[in-house]
């Protein structure tokens, strides 16, 4: 996805203007459902059934192409389809529609870039200029990264679920070796192309976000440079290059050039990563809360009421505070309600804690909506956040305390 107008940016936004956007690939479809929420409006291509009259008296049905603006009072995204339904009020009239009448515009992925313009009802706060930001980047948390190479020649890129971005290609001729001698050293040369190939992969992608690293290659120069990887990293003390070269996947490609790509993400062992890397990182976030909920240790609290008091104390910060939160709550028509939720978000993230918006429609999200749709890890214990709420009593749906 990208803005319309090349002026246009995030720190630019005039909310009198909204934000105009186009559908560049599939993938959109996730970011606009998590962009669009009840009570903005959308005005976008839209197809309308229309009924005439002839001379006859006689009518005929037809559908007409139209732009039209409606005030959103539901979305359903459709992942298989990659579509995305958002339906409401007509707020704009023209020649086929009327205020007032209801519509249903599809939202997708076509061979021309579609535009549509998002006017948000509760203006363009923390979360959803975040949404926006996802979805304009290239480096989404779920893209996998990845360097297809050869001797002398490697390209970095990035792969998400529909497509591969090539952020770099590193050029450097090794000569011939003129000797037959084998040597465990590599050569200058190589030393060079390998340090050359490692500090593009870390300029040009984020491995603060964890990330799968694929290395792929014919032959060992995946392998070795892997090696050079782990050589390096204990060679300058460096905890994250330990971690990203120990995680790294070698696999086997026919070239170095990136068409033999292709053939590496069709492999099962690649199909497995690229289905798991979107979620993995929620998951063990969740899997590390419930361990802290078993464990009854102070730092692991569900419901609003207990995680508003521990945001509010500052217990939700750097050092290991994660705040989970559904998205659905973000997409309430309730002003009040998005608010709330919008605070700590603001909270959490200026205290140097971590945020989670998951989604109902993944596992993750799945079992945070058990909870009531909102959960901490903190960075302290506190064992008190339900004691003044009476004796089983309920705020919200899910809203309670620690399980014994």
């Amino acid at each position: 996805m990208r803005f319309a107008s090349k002026k246009q940016t995030i720190e630019g936004i005039d909310e009198d203007a909204g934000v105009s956007l186009l559908i560049v690939e599939p993938e959109d479809m996730w970011h606009a459902n998590n962009l669009i929420t009840a009570g903005d409006v959308v005005h976008a291509p839209a197809l309308r059934k229309v009924t005439t009259k002839t001379a006859t008296g006689s009518t005929i049905g037809k559908s007409v192409r139209t732009s039209l603006s409606i005030r959103v009072k539901s979305t359903f995204f459709d992942p298989l389809a990659s579509e995305l339904k958002v339906s409401g009020t007509v707020v704009s009239e023209n020649d086929w529609v009327s205020v007032g009448q209801h519509h249903t515009i599809t939202l997708k992925y076509e061979k021309a870039d579609i535009k549509y313009t998002i006017w948000k009802s509760a203006g363009w706060d923390s979360v959803a200029l975040q949404a926006l930001k996802e979805a304009l980047s290239e480096d989404r948390p779920e893209a996998i990264a990845a360097v297809v190479m050869q001797e002398g020649l490697a390209n970095i890129c990035l792969i998400t679920e529909f497509r591969t971005i090539i952020k770099q290609r590193i050029d450097s001729p090794i000569p011939k070796k003129r000797s037959t001698t084998t040597t465990k050293d590599p050569s200058a040369a190589t030393t060079s192309f390998y340090n050359k190939t490692l500090s593009s992969l870390r300029h040009n992608i984020d491995f603060s976000i964890p990330r799968t690293l694929l290395l792929a290659s014919p032959g060992f120069a995946a392998d070795d440079f892997r090696a050079y990887m782990q050589s390096e990293a204990s060679r300058t003390g460096d905890k994250s290059l330990q971690r990203i070269a120990k995680e790294a996947v070698v696999v086997q490609s026919s070239t170095g050039h990136v068409h033999s790509l292709n053939e590496v993400l069709k492999s099962t062992k690649v199909k497995k990563i690229l289905e798991d890397a979107k979620f993995t990182t929620e998951a063990s976030l969740m899997d590390q809360f419930y361990d802290r909920l078993r464990k009854d240790d102070g730092r692991a609290w569900y419901g609003t009421k207990p995680v508003e008091k521990a945001v509010a104390e500052g217990a939700v910060g750097r050092g290991g505070g994660v705040l989970f939160v559904n998205n659905g709550f973000f997409r309430s028509m309730d002003v009040a309600t998005r608010k709330r939720y919008v605070a700590l978000v603001d909270k959490v993230k200026a205290d140097g804690g971590e945020v989670r918006l998951l989604s109902s429609d993944h596992e993750s999200g799945k079992r945070l909506e058990s909870l009531g749709g909102i959960a901490a890890i903190l960075t302290y214990p506190i064992f008190d956040l339900d004691e003044d709420e009476e004796e089983g009593a309920v705020d919200n749906a899910g809203e309670g305390a620690m399980v014994i």
